[in-house]
């Protein structure tokens, strides 16, 4: 019996069953791997100070769009990452629409001189919206060219003057099981937490997005409020932010805290950087009408946008602090 000839599928990019049942048992089996141990060299200490840089606005500015085609809008709101509402890439989109996202409020504290806690409206009050085009590449290995529209962070930043000992800060996701199913199964501890170096969260290319493609950012893709730093993995791009916090130390993150090994706290995209079961040489870019069997390319450091964000990590061994 003759077969037709089917495109291939590369065997790192199936997810096993494994996986697909039971994740979490998975990753704590890899977690006492001692193939994995040198991995998590950075898990509880404190990285190198920052050097001092600056980006100019001509190079931020250099970065906020690009004349890669877009993916397709059907496909950024149809193929997510949401934990909250269910592990699949479907399961966002096709969840019952319970996330109430007016009103919605943020609290803001830690280190800073104007602690609060402010509704969406005031915190984004006077602010200009921008549109940014940025490419986000996720760490299974695909990624998405997404017109975004939102505010820069610095600029909500600023409104709570930060003092000298913040030096981190943390975000955290909303965690309602009678809004979100997919907290009803502990899939990571809730809520989800994230967080950036100070100067990565005040950088010009660190959005917090409130839209995308002119419209409201729909239930899956974080709305009303999600983060975007377009040289990290997906996942540092937190969704359905109410907390905000200044911190003098390294915040924990959720995937961190699960998986220390397969999650850094830095997690820029880094080719040369594998994850523990799959190479990050390349990405398959979902765009235009392609998606399953999408055309694999190569992955640029930093998401292509070292000549932006490079010069934060100078002298870092970008191998330890992944």
């Amino acid at each position: 019996m003759r077969m037709p000839r089917l495109p291939r599928i590369r065997s790192s990019e199936i997810t096993t069953e494994a996986v697909y049942r039971d994740r979490r048992r998975l990753l704590a089996a890899l977690a006492a791997s001692p193939l994995l141990g040198g991995l998590s060299a950075c898990a509880g200490a404190e990285p190198p100070p920052p050097p001092r840089t600056t980006t100019s606005a001509a190079d931020a500015k250099a970065g906020f769009s690009t004349g890669e085609e877009q993916t397709r809008y059907e496909d950024v709101t149809g193929y997510n990452n949401f934990y909250e509402f269910g592990t699949g890439k479907a399961d966002p989109s096709r969840a019952a629409k319970t996330l109430r996202t007016s009103p919605w409020s943020v609290v803001v504290d830690g280190e800073c001189a104007k602690p609060g806690t402010l509704g969406l409206e005031d915190l984004l009050r006077g602010l200009a919206p921008q549109e940014r085009i940025y490419r986000l590449r996720c760490v299974e290995g695909w990624s998405m060219v997404i017109p975004w529209q939102g505010v820069p962070l610095a600029d909500v930043l600023r409104r709570f003057q930060p003092g000298s000992k913040a030096k981190y800060v943390a975000f955290t996701t909303l965690a309602d099981p009678r809004q979100m199913p997919g907290i009803r199964y502990r899939s990571i501890d809730w809520p989800y937490r994230e967080g950036l170096r100070i100067d990565e969260a005040m950088h010009p290319l660190t959005l917090l997005a409130t839209g995308l493609y002119g419209k409201p950012l729909p239930q899956q893709n974080g709305a009303p409020l999600r983060l975007v730093v377009p040289w990290k993995y997906g996942f540092k791009s937190i969704k359905s932010i109410v907390a905000i916090r200044f911190t003098e130390r390294m915040p924990e993150t959720a995937w961190h805290a699960l998986q220390p090994s397969e999650y850094g706290f830095f997690s820029n995209v880094n080719p040369a950087v594998d994850h523990p079961r799959w190479s990050q040489k390349t990405e398959r870019r979902i765009a235009g009408s392609s998606r399953l069997f999408a055309e694999r390319i190569p992955t640029l450091p930093f998401n292509g946008y070292a000549d932006q964000v490079a010069s934060m990590y100078a002298g870092m061994d970008l191998r330890k602090w992944y």
